[in-house]
């Protein structure tokens, strides 16, 4: 930080606090639509691994799309790049699903389970960004993290087999939790932006 940086009084840069109370609504609006994506993930029934693999896969798809506008157009927020390689794993979740559908769950398997682990390593590493910027919902982000490492945990002891209606499921869970982050950090922001 430079000499001529002032900063706030929760000992952030007035310019990074700025720029997330500026872009909250970007922040609820992914939250939104991620709890939406994991409600709709959670709704999807184990009948057919292709037919679930394809829809996992365009929600991945969705997500990092979402999530890559999101953080491009919130630039000055703090966990940037942290944000910026969540959104490209999903995306490239998302790739690898629909590129080839008819491996079925194994595919979706591994993938999910690389996912969580990534993602989850990426979450508590933004909610530790946001802990040192201004966020009073990092740990929300933390916990996110968490969660998906234990469920990578939980989908790999679990192979090949019960787990695949569960896959789904977990996923669901994760998006919806971690929207429902993002909705109380937004909030929290517009908040202290009011």
């Amino acid at each position: 930080m430079s000499a001529t940086q002032k900063l706030n009084a929760s000992g952030t840069s007035l310019p990074e606090a700025q720029s997330i109370r500026e872009h909250w609504r970007l922040f609820l609006t992914e939250g939104i639509i991620l709890v939406l994506l994991g409600l709709g993930a959670i709704l999807v029934p184990p009948i057919a691994g292709l037919a679930a693999t394809v829809f996992l896969g365009w929600l991945f798809l969705i997500g990092g799309i979402v999530g890559l506008v999101a953080t491009f157009r919130a630039r000055g927020a703090p966990g940037f790049w942290w944000s910026v390689f969540s959104a490209i794993i999903a995306l490239l979740a998302g790739v690898v699903l629909l590129w080839n559908p008819l491996q079925g769950l194994v595919t979706l398997t591994y993938v999910l389970i690389a996912y969580f682990l990534v993602d989850g390593v990426f979450m508590i590493a933004l909610g530790i960004a946001h802990r040192r910027e201004l966020s009073h919902r990092w740990q929300g982000l933390v916990l996110n993290g968490v969660i998906d490492v234990i469920l990578a945990i939980i989908i790999l002891s679990g192979l090949p087999g019960s787990f695949a209606w569960a896959l789904g499921l977990l996923l669901g869970i994760d998006l919806a939790f971690g929207g429902a982050t993002l909705i109380a950090m937004a909030l929290a922001a517009r908040h202290a932006a009011g």
